[in-house]
Parts: structure tokens; C-alpha cells; sequence
């Protein structure tokens, strides 16, 4: 099982860098409200969106844009463990940003259903 362990440490790298630009952003991983407006942030910032927060010269929309990158990257590293039944997580950081990301694109695809 060499999969499971790369993708736990990977999870773990992951959650470590978002956790680091929340810090830096003053996100409180405890808050689902906060957390909730971040992930419908994240979810309706086009790859445009995402390359203009990163032209910006304010460092907060520099880390905002590196946090949606790293969310994404979260997203698919589940996924793809996913594909050979690799249940792929990390820790605290981890699981409440993506149980936000997972709600509010609930909420997105019941919006356009």
C-alpha cells in the first residue's frame, strides 16, 4: 500500500500550507460560517479570478488565490486516492475547509439543478 502512505503525506503537506495561509489571512478553522464564505469564495473564483488575485499587489489576495490553488489541489489528491479506494485525509484544517467546499458546492449544484 506505497499509495496510501504518499497520499497521506501529501494530505498532511497540503493541509500544512493552507493552514499556513489561513493563519496568515486570520481564518479561524473553527468557524463554519467563515469557512463557509471562503469555500463559496473559492468555488466561484474562475482560473481568472484566480490569476488576478495573484497579479495583485496586495498580499492578502496573493494568499487568498495561493489557498484556493492549495483547495483545489486538496480536491483532487482526494479524488484521485479515491479512484484505488484510498480514503485520503488529513487533519483538523483539512477536514473543516473541505466539508465547507463540499457543502457549499452542495448548494451550488442544487441551485443549478
Amino acid at each position: 500500500m506505497s499509495g496510501f502512505g504518499n497520499y497521506a503525506r501529501r494530505a498532511k503537506e497540503i493541509e500544512r500550507e493552507i493552514f499556513l495561509r489561513g493563519l496568515a489571512l486570520g481564518v479561524d478553522w473553527d468557524d463554519p460560517i467563515r469557512l463557509r464564505a471562503l469555500a463559496r469564495h473559492a468555488l466561484s473564483c474562475k482560473p481568472g479570478c484566480v490569476d488576478s488575485l495573484f497579479r495583485s499587489a496586495l498580499s492578502e489576495d496573493k494568499l487568498t488565490a495561493e489557498l484556493f490553488a492549495l483547495s483545489e489541489l486538496m480536491l483532487h489528491t482526494m479524488r484521485q486516492s479515491a479512484q484505488i479506494d484510498v480514503n485520503t485525509s488529513a487533519g483538523k484544517t483539512w477536514k473543516a475547509f473541505g466539508r465547507a467546499l463540499y457543502q457549499e458546492a452542495e448548494l451550488l449544484a442544487q441551485s443549478k439543478g
